[in-house]
């Protein structure tokens, strides 16, 4: 962790060779990251973890600075998940047939994805406004794959916080997104 918190000291001085250094010890861990959230995606998604681990890192490296390894992965987590939400509603445009989407006969009673991808950044969006700290918890646990442990060391909180952010963050997001 000294490591990293040094590299990204030297990339916030201008250091321009930091980057290149940071990329071998952070990658094992984004790529770690990355599969256990892809794990969750539908089965024939465009991305995959490599993927959304080298697209994530374009968009971390594009002259942000950051304060820690935890404000880092809090970042990453964040990046990802834009990252999927952004490719659900690209997959959605009108330039992509829209709301239309093939689907067998009996898959007909389930709902898309993408939408459910969408609704929930959405409703992610709504929690922030009302709790910042529960959508920081969402973001680590459930799109970064990170246990309450590290979710809790990412945020400089108590892991029994952690896991009651997590806990009240369910229970407004299924309120949120269920429908009325």
């Amino acid at each position: 962790m000294h490591d990293v918190t040094a590299i990204l000291e030297r990339i916030e001085h201008g250091d321009a060779q930091a980057a290149a250094e940071l990329l071998p010890l952070v990658y094992g861990e984004l790529r770690r990251l990355a599969a256990a959230k892809m794990a969750g995606e539908r089965v024939d998604h465009t991305l995959d973890a490599t993927a959304l681990v080298h697209e994530a890192w374009l968009r971390l490296s594009a002259g942000r600075s950051f304060e820690s390894k935890s404000h880092f992965l809090r970042a990453a987590a964040e990046s990802m998940r834009r990252i999927l939400v952004d490719h659900a509603r690209a997959r959605r445009s009108e330039k992509r047939g829209g709301e239309w989407r093939r689907v067998a006969a009996d898959e007909l009673a389930i709902a898309s994805d993408d939408v459910s991808l969408i609704e929930l950044d959405d409703a992610l969006n709504r929690l922030a406004a009302e709790d910042p700290l529960a959508k920081s918890v969402v973001e680590l646990h459930h799109f970064a794959g990170l246990p309450h442990e590290q979710t809790a060391e990412a945020l400089g909180i108590t892991v029994y916080q952690a896991r009651m952010k997590w806990d009240y963050a369910r229970a407004w997001l299924k309120a949120e997104l269920t429908p009325k």
